[in-house]
């Protein structure tokens, strides 16, 4: 079996912080979203290749990336687009990965920023028993919040109805982007370009799908967390630290309140402040400041100042230090 990790977009909700990196480096504590799949997908004797499909400008941060891990079986496989304006979609960019790296296997396909509290090789376990396309669900139990999603009806475990995005959702249970394809499935996103079909998200192929082949879904409870932007982000990064605090042995904090939910990562200096929900990341410096939902990126210097729901791009400076004054 074969593994598709999507990692291509550009994350332009996020910026200024993935305006140079890819999102799913982000921290979770003390790993990040894309080693937490890759985990799971090294331990599963199963999966053979895991392919990261990602865009031009992050191919060498991933390359990078896999040869500092622990993890052996990833590898890059480059999309053609080289900014957002130019990707052909998800469904696009499975189909151009089949045929670039020449997959005949079943196949599993997960968002690289996907946050799931359910073990990989579990869902693998419930595709094989179906024998069938099977596709994650949760539960996300406000029909508002299901209309910007994939949503499922289902009779037992068989998927009835599927529809991407619907304004009436017939259920709050919806797909999170972790799909599991027989290998004939796969030879079938070519058949689904050619007809004229939406490109973009793979829940309009489950859609198209389900009017050929049978489709399961895989329910779970738990976590489930989508990295798409700055509330998203820390949200995940509140629930894998449950309320601590995580400081790297070689950051600096003096004098500082760190409430819940902080991660102080290498190289940087707190002084004089008070913290919550708040990342900062490696050589930041943070004196006499209050930061409350903040993302505080590398190399940036903040003095007295007062942040909130706040995401500062690296390198940047705000505030007067004493010594300016």
């Amino acid at each position: 079996m074969d593994a598709i990790v999507l990692a291509g977009g550009f994350a332009t909700r996020l910026w200024p912080v993935t305006r140079d990196r890819p999102k799913m480096f982000l921290p979770i504590g003390e790993t990040t979203v894309i080693d937490d799949i890759f985990r799971d997908l090294e331990s599963d004797a199963r999966i053979e290749d895991v392919y990261v499909s990602t865009n031009a400008e992050f191919a060498d941060d991933f390359r990078r990336h896999i040869s500092e891990s622990p993890f052996e079986k990833p590898t890059v496989s480059v999309e053609g687009a080289e900014a957002e304006a130019e990707k052909f979609g998800v469904v696009g960019a499975l189909a151009e990965l089949v045929e670039r790296e020449g997959l005949d296997d079943d196949t599993l396909v997960i968002a690289g920023d996907n946050l799931i509290s359910f073990s990989l090789p579990e869902f693998v376990d419930s595709f094989e028993a179906n024998g069938a396309t099977t596709i994650a669900a949760y539960d996300v139990g406000d029909p508002q919040r299901a209309t910007q999603y994939g949503v499922i009806d289902v009779d037992g475990d068989r998927v009835v109805e599927f529809e991407e995005k619907p304004s009436d959702p017939p259920s709050t249970l919806v797909s999170i982007a972790c799909y599991a394809f027989p290998a004939e499935t796969i030879d079938l996103f070519d058949t689904y370009l050619s007809g004229d079909n939406n490109p973009d998200e793979p829940g309009w192929f489950v859609e198209w799908l389900l009017g050929r082949d049978p489709v399961f879904a895989f329910s779970f409870e738990g976590a489930w967390f989508d990295i798409g932007t700055p509330d998203g982000y820390l949200d995940a990064f509140s629930w894998s630290l449950d309320g601590e605090t995580l400081v790297h042995p070689e950051a600096t904090v003096r004098d500082s309140r760190l409430r819940e939910n902080v991660h102080v990562m290498r190289g940087a200096t707190v002084t004089d402040s008070t913290l919550e929900r708040t990342v900062v990341f490696p050589d930041a410096t943070l004196s006499s400041c209050e930061t409350q939902s903040a993302i505080v990126d590398e190399g940036t210097e903040l003095h007295s100042v007062t942040l909130s729901n706040a995401q500062i791009g690296a390198n940047t400076s705000l505030g007067r230090s004493e010594s300016d004054r």
